[in-house]
């Protein structure tokens, strides 16, 4: 029997290690995906990345139909019933491409994983769940530190693995992904009480229906799609980063781990320390502008690079960006009902769903445009540009928003 972890100390623990291991899961096999594609379809740099962009094309869309109805049945059965499926899947889909002895096994792989990729939308139910309203913020920070954590160690033991060949990492993460899934069955216990379950309801649980629940709380439907922008831009970096950085730089395996988690070192400082001053501070809506400002300057500064080495102190400033997802979390989970954060959250993976759908394709159709021999003008930054130019929008749009819900001091102490 699971111990009933929601009343204990160690809760919010829980979930931090449930999303660390996740995303070392998901940052293993960052580095070796261009050769793994490569080595079944034998095509140039270029024409890898226009195919890494189908695969999490293929991932995203099956996950963008999929979240709403994983977070409407996290809200009527609770959280740890999807979440343990969740995970078992994710390490179902990484033993299929580990074992994939062509491309189209890598895609079917993908397919299950959208189908059952719920773990963050669900660990930020569980912890608002467990969390009062003034503290979520800091707390949404943990899980990106979390998340961070991950980065670190993920891309820098993919590269090591992948030295070793292209396959390894995918066991590596088929690995932790079983280890998750023990740990939660053994450990994790229930965060929504039975009175804040309701029915689930087929209407709701899809990507339209989940908008449409909560399009009656205007400032959430503002900041979604400002965020939507935001997220369009950030999918270049897990899209083209590998490519980009081999193209250029020709950085190996190994360097594109190392790089990565020199990112995810300053991303969990942002966001395990940082953001727990910050958001007391100066408050959800100034962290958010602060975050945007740094990731605008970031984009910009990969995309003009000239030498490898002018990456890093970028990555250092664009990790502030830490503060983004937190403000917003913040912001608008304050006006939902408890009953309704799961469907919140899974409207939300929808957004992210929507983003990784059209930003992966876009940018990596960007990349080949401008890397490719039919190219107009040779610009590998091409992706990091347009993504700072979104991220400009999104800026635009989340500061007249907030100010006319007069929620611009929300988060302060």
């Amino acid at each position: 029997m699971p111990v009933d972890v929601t009343s204990h100390k160690h809760a919010l623990l829980f979930v931090v290690f449930v999303v660390l291991i996740d995303s070392i899961s998901f940052g293993i096999i960052l580095p070796v995906m261009p050769q793994l594609i490569i080595s079944l379809t034998d095509v140039s740099l270029s024409e890898a990345s226009r195919l890494g962009g189908y695969l999490m094309f293929t991932y995203a869309a099956m996950q963008f139909f999929a979240a709403p109805v994983l977070g409407n049945l996290g809200d009527r059965y609770g959280r740890r019933p999807v979440l343990l499926f969740s995970l078992a899947a994710l390490s179902i889909d990484y033993l299929l491409m580990a074992n994939a002895p062509t491309l189209l096994w890598l895609f079917i792989a993908r397919l299950i994983a959208g189908v059952s990729s719920s773990t963050f939308a669900l660990a930020y139910a569980y912890v608002t769940d467990i969390t009062p309203e003034e503290q979520r913020a800091q707390r949404f920070g943990m899980i990106g530190a979390a998340f961070g954590g991950g980065f670190i160690l993920g891309p820098v033991i993919g590269g090591f693995l992948g030295e070793f060949g292209e396959r390894i990492p995918f066991f590596a993460a088929a690995g932790l992904g079983l280890l998750n899934v023990v740990y939660g069955y053994f450990v994790m216990g229930e965060s929504l009480k039975p009175e804040n379950r309701r029915p689930f309801e087929l209407r709701r649980a899809n990507p339209v229906g989940a908008m449409l629940q909560v399009r009656k709380y205007p400032i959430v439907m503002g900041l979604a799609f400002a965020y939507f922008l935001y997220m369009i831009g950030h999918m270049s970096l897990p899209s083209t980063w590998t490519y980009y950085t081999m193209e250029k730089f020709d950085w190996s395996e190994s360097q594109i781990g190392l790089s990565l988690g020199f990112a995810g070192v300053f991303m969990i400082l942002v966001q395990a320390v940082l953001i727990r001053w910050a958001i007391p501070a100066i408050g959800a809506f100034n962290a958010g502008i602060v975050g945007l400002l740094t990731i605008i300057i970031g984009f910009c500064g990969y995309a003009f690079s000239s030498e490898g080495w002018q990456l890093y102190p970028f990555l250092a400033l664009a990790s502030i960006s830490g503060f983004v997802t937190p403000a917003f979390q913040a912001i608008m989970t304050s006006q939902i009902p408890a009953n309704a954060q799961g469907e919140l959250q899974g409207a939300l993976s929808s957004v992210n769903s929507m983003t990784s759908i059209i930003g992966p394709l876009v940018m990596t159709q960007l990349f080949a445009a401008f890397t490719g021999p039919q190219a107009v003008f040779y610009f590998p930054g091409i992706s990091f540009f347009a993504a700072a130019v979104l991220s400009a929008l999104c800026l635009f749009i989340f500061i007249p928003v907030v100010r006319l819900h007069g929620l611009t001091s929300l988060g302060k102490a």
